[in-house]
């Protein structure tokens, strides 16, 4: 949906849109060389003349970089959907394609075209509902590539533009807990077996932020990255009204507590509208959350003051 879109990403979009003729989607594809689109239309990665790669590219799960450069996060685990669940076996397929056509250009150091698009309904639904259509897809003329392939992580990093550039860490991350790579925590916190207490801080982090941005987005309201300035996430509703500025911790078998950084502390103080979010078990089923005042810190379970 466009309010899950980066407002930048969403003007670039936009432009292009109202600048050039009215296709659908299969025509676009089909004019960039794509000469079997129309057999195609609910493919995400095809052959065009000349050998050329092209992809798609959801603008929901595009986050913006330093010096705004676009990134997106690839998953190579083939066999879970973004937003829970197992694929089936024609969209396991389509996932194999996709990958085998974009590790053919990372290992050609080639890039690719892309088209980037918009889907009616949120995007963690893309695969698991059938009313989640393409809303909006647009020719980027802008080239994409690969920029790095990890399959011990079951993840890709695509850019677009020049090489060179590559996201932080920390904004891989940050990407990673809004992005279409499925949260491998959910299959092991909380599990009997007891693989949860294998589960990372930074692990319980990722999954309570994508716990969190799915809540957010479930209701129409925007969740935008903020991680570094004292809090995590800025939520906002449609008309881009700010409503809450909030840290976002999570708790979880084997990472019971949490702390507060400096920075977070600060800003609790200073700002109004920052709230601590807290979610337990998170990564698991039966994750909640709740929502604490900078006055009810102490009162929020696993909050390690020291």
């Amino acid at each position: 949906m466009e309010n899950e879109v980066d407002p930048q990403v969403l003007a670039v979009i936009n432009e292009k849109r109202l600048s050039g003729p009215r296709l659908t989607p299969v025509e676009i594809v089909a004019k960039m060389g794509v000469f079997d689109a129309r057999e195609k239309p609910f493919d995400h990665a095809w052959l065009a003349t000349g050998d050329n790669v092209i992809a798609t590219v959801w603008a929901e799960w595009v986050n913006v970089g330093a010096g705004g450069r676009w990134f997106c996060l690839e998953s190579l685990d083939i066999h879970h959907r973004a937003g829970g669940g197992e694929r089936n076996a024609q969209q396991v397929q389509r996932g194999k394609d996709r990958l085998a056509l974009l590790k053919r250009t990372f290992d050609a150091g080639q890039g690719f075209r892309a088209v980037v698009q918009t889907n009616r309904l949120a995007i963690v639904e893309v695969e698991s509902n059938k009313d989640a259509k393409v809303s909006t897809r647009v020719r980027d003329d802008d080239e994409w590539h690969v920029a790095s392939w990890e399959p011990a992580q079951k993840l890709a990093v695509l850019v677009r533009g020049p090489r060179g550039w590559v996201p932080t860490e920390a904004e891989v991350q940050a990407a990673r807990a809004r992005s279409n790579v499925p949260q491998q925590l959910a299959a092991g916190v909380g599990a009997a077996d007891g693989a949860a207490s294998k589960a990372s801080p930074e692990e319980v982090r990722a999954a309570a932020i994508a716990y969190v941005v799915k809540h957010f987005t479930g209701y129409g309201y925007k969740a935008e990255n903020m991680t570094g300035k004292g809090y995590d996430l800025e939520v906002s509703n449609a008309k881009g009204q700010t409503l809450l500025r909030v840290v976002v911790k999570g708790t979880a078998p084997g990472v019971p507590s949490f702390k507060l950084n400096a920075e977070e502390s600060a800003c609790a103080v200073r700002e109004p509208l920052w709230r601590l979010l807290v979610v337990t078990d998170a990564g698991s089923p039966t994750a909640q959350h709740k929502i604490y005042k900078p006055t009810e810190i102490s009162s929020a379970p696993g909050h390690d003051p020291s």
